[in-house]
């Protein structure tokens, strides 16, 4: 008898375990998931025992910042686009929906999942570092406001512009570059800036490959919002702009 119970207990452990991301049985559940977070994973397999699928639960348990999921209905494969098993990435910043199809995949390992979910983590605020530069300068959205800042992270002008990114969702991304970190000296010299003139702001333009600071005074978000809007509009690019370098640079 205590076998049976103790077998019971273990199947329900195992089952309990095995159910770690939530199942998107329609449209609506769907929707309602991928809007619910900056940055949504979902992977549409036709069943647990798929190609990929195992490497996809182990990769997702590994990011525990990542809202991620399961759909195995094909209604809901079809509103996305989804025509065979894929791990979809959805952003809110760059209104971006980044598929990687299970079939087209040279090498499918956990380790590997792990780096394409982080590459792509691009949030309403994304800390710029070697890794997440790859996904940066691979959006379709080719303008960064750059807060440049001492503090990384834990400075709270952050917020403020977290507060203002979504205003600017497919439009401008917006990017937090330590500048107390020695590996992005080279994003403060591009901008002829040093540690102690930060914080500041600055705008990046991969596609004209031409750069904006804001001028020194206080971060404010009116101040912020209208230095967005001058350049969405074109005015900014009227000004004489900082240092316009001969070639293509990636920071």
């Amino acid at each position: 008898m205590m076998f049976l119970i103790a077998f019971s207990l273990f199947i329900v452990c195992m089952t309990a375990e095995d159910e770690v991301l939530p199942r998107l049985n329609d449209v609506e559940s769907a929707e309602v998931f991928i809007d619910s977070s900056e940055v949504s994973v979902v992977g549409f397999f036709e069943n647990d025992e798929a190609h990929g699928y195992s490497e996809f639960i182990a990769a997702v348990k590994q990011i525990e910042t990542l809202s991620a999921a399961v759909c195995t209905e094909k209604e809901v494969w079809a509103k996305y686009g989804i025509v065979s098993d894929t791990i979809s990435i959805f952003r809110k910043a760059d209104v971006f929906q980044k598929n990687l199809q299970i079939a087209e995949a040279k090498k499918l390992d956990t380790d590997g999942l792990v780096r394409f979910l982080i590459i792509n983590d691009i949030r309403y605020i994304t800390e710029y570092n070697q890794v997440s530069a790859v996904g940066l300068f691979q959006s379709d959205v080719m303008t960064h406001l750059l807060l440049l800042t001492n503090r990384g992270s834990s400075d709270p002008l952050q917020e403020k512009l977290r507060a203002l990114a979504p205003k600017y969702s497919g439009k401008i991304l917006f990017v937090l570059v330590n500048g107390g970190d020695k590996s992005n000296a080279r994003v403060l010299e591009y901008f002829s800036l040093k540690s102690r003139d930060l914080p500041r702001i600055g705008i990046y333009d991969i596609e004209s490959d031409q750069k904006w600071l804001l001028p020194q005074g206080e971060i404010s978000t009116e101040r912020v919002q209208n230095f967005c809007d001058s350049f969405l509009s074109g005015d900014l690019q009227k000004q004489t702009e900082t240092e316009r370098p001969e070639d293509k640079t990636e920071l």
